[in-house]
């Protein structure tokens, strides 16, 4: 019964862990402030559903229009994320592939790899395997972080990954977006605000680096462009895994089957056991 009981034990926590299962928290956000202040070098949480088509639909459209140019997907096919994403192959023909290519066709650039080294100071990365490397909440922190900065080479920087090289493409869709200072909330030592002890007005210090987006400067409100840069972190997150969803749902009832069969098994056992004495 023992044996019976540890076997059960280490079932139970296997599933329970592939149930869990998810991709590497990804690395450190830099100099990224939270919106209240309280945190630094942080990442958002980026929500992903690699079962939400639409999402997954929208993402891959953005890709296509504005980060194909630099970036290639040389590990995937055209027509494999046509088909993942229930796309039509004439409609992803037509829409989403610039150039000759042929839908059979790795997703690769025309970019020369020494011309992008001298124009960016490095060959931008291929982005297949990148929400593997970074975790989907880099990826999605990273893409809303960009910041005017006259000091840089291309006028932008990163708070994620500062001084980056990469132009902000996404700028016409996001807006302008700065770097600001605000009057923040003290925290005093018991974790609690700091008050003035003789008003209770609650007293209030500068802090600089928060991200602020112009008004009405972009095509997207900041609400929606949060949702884009969802829908684009969950395109990515789907080129690193395109098979994940499949996986877990063989992998569960791969543990079912195994569950029944060790409870056959165990009561077989007992069957067996009753013959012995």
């Amino acid at each position: 019964m023992k044996k019976f009981t540890l076997a059960l034990a280490i079932f139970l926590s296997s599933f329970f862990f592939s149930l869990g299962l998810s991709a590497a928290a990804g690395a450190p956000c830099g100099n990224y402030l939270s919106s209240d202040g309280s945190t630094k070098g942080e990442c958002e949480e980026a929500y992903i559903n690699p079962k939400d088509k639409a999402s997954l639909q929208r993402g891959a459209q953005i890709y296509m229009n504005y980060c194909l140019g630099c970036h290639s997907l040389k590990y995937a096919r055209y027509k494999r994320v046509s088909e993942d994403l229930e796309i039509p192959l004439d409609m992803f023909q037509a829409n989403l592939i610039f150039g000759d290519q042929k839908m059979g066709d790795l997703i690769q650039i025309g970019m020369d790899s020494k011309e992008a080294k001298q124009w960016f100071g490095n060959t931008p990365p291929d982005l297949t395997l990148e929400a593997g490397l970074r975790g989907a909440d880099w990826i999605y922190t990273y893409l809303t972080s960009f910041y005017i900065d006259d000091s840089r080479p291309l006028g932008v920087n990163n708070k994620v990954y500062e001084n980056v090289g990469m132009p902000h493409v996404l700028i016409d869709m996001q807006g302008i977006q700065r770097s600001v200072c605000k009057q923040i909330p003290l925290i005093a030592s018991n974790g609690g605000l700091k008050q003035d002890p003789l008003s209770g007005e609650l007293l209030t210090g500068e802090k600089c680096g928060f991200l602020e987006v112009d008004n009405n400067s972009g095509e997207l409100n900041p609400e929606e462009f949060a949702q884009a840069m969802l829908d684009l972190t969950n395109f990515l997150a789907y080129m690193t895994d395109p098979m994940k969803v499949e996986r877990e749902s063989i992998g569960t009832y791969t543990l079912l089957y195994l569950f029944v069969f060790t409870m056959l098994s165990y009561l077989l056992y007992r069957e067996f056991k009753k013959d012995l004495h």
